[in-house]
């Protein structure tokens, strides 16, 4: 870890390819996310978005569908 920070500041985030071949990246919170054209794009912006530590990403092997939705769920019953 840099500058000090502790290991519980930087997020993990989930690199891997959906069922079409996109690449798609997730935080285990479905807070933060998306889909990239290619590898290089979703490591960059991995590694923006947790303090450039790859200790913090896990390549996964098996098919990874970007899941945003658990997130939405949870704001719609905090809203209603």
């Amino acid at each position: 870890m840099g500058d000090g920070e502790p290991p519980s500041a930087v997020p993990v985030f989930l690199v891997g390819r959906n069922s079409q071949g996109n690449w798609v990246v997730q935080d285990p919170t479905g807070l933060r996310g998306g889909l990239f054209v290619d590898r290089v794009q979703a490591l960059k912006y991995v590694m923006s978005e947790n303090a450039h530590c790859p200790r913090n990403v896990v390549m996964v092997p098996d098919v990874l569908e970007l899941d945003l939705g658990s997130h939405a769920r949870l704001n719609e019953r905090r809203v209603a």
